[in-house]
């Protein structure tokens, strides 16, 4: 290999590429088995009937491809508001997710469309078939112990921002 080095030395700035394009896909390695964590937002979701939850916001894209992959841990009253841009099909998958989860899909009208379990470290596709614009995530159980079910209203600042309330 130092004869091959020695003889084109163009190569040695294409090894140099190679060690650095292997380490920063080492190291984007290693960081997905961590959490995202996200700070909770200061409005509670409140669910039509009294029931409320401390959520943490997905915005971005990526925020939302990792939602809450690697958690080993989620509070009962917390939750996870996926926010999208337009309202369509939503799917979601469990990979790289140990928490069994409750995901609450939510109207641009702020009712819920249907919740679906999600089942640990599945890729199986969770779609309700019907479009929706919000997400929201919580432990299994919990959805129906807080009375969330099929047309309940749920609000939140940015769930009534586009339901115009």
């Amino acid at each position: 290999m130092i004869a091959a080095i020695r003889r084109t030395p163009a190569s040695l700035p294409a090894v140099i590429a190679f060690l650095i394009i292997s380490l920063t896909v080492a190291f984007g390695q290693a960081r997905q088995g961590e959490p995202m964590l996200l700070p909770v937002d200061a409005e509670p979701l409140v669910v039509e009937g009294g029931a409320q939850f401390d959520v943490e916001i997905a915005r971005s894209p990526d925020e939302r491809a990792r939602g809450l992959m690697f958690r080993t841990d989620f509070p009962d009253d917390r939750g996870m508001l996926f926010v999208f841009e337009d309202t369509r099909q939503l799917g979601f998958w469990m990979q790289n997710t140990p928490l069994p989860l409750d995901l609450v899909f939510i109207g641009d009208d702020g009712r819920v469309v249907a919740t679906l379990p999600g089942e640990p470290f599945s890729t199986d596709a969770i779609a309700p078939g019907e479009p929706a614009r919000f997400v929201l995530e919580v432990k299994r159980g919990i959805a129906e112990k807080a009375g969330i079910a099929d047309g309940v209203r749920l609000r939140h600042p940015l769930i009534d921002e586009v339901a115009g309330d």
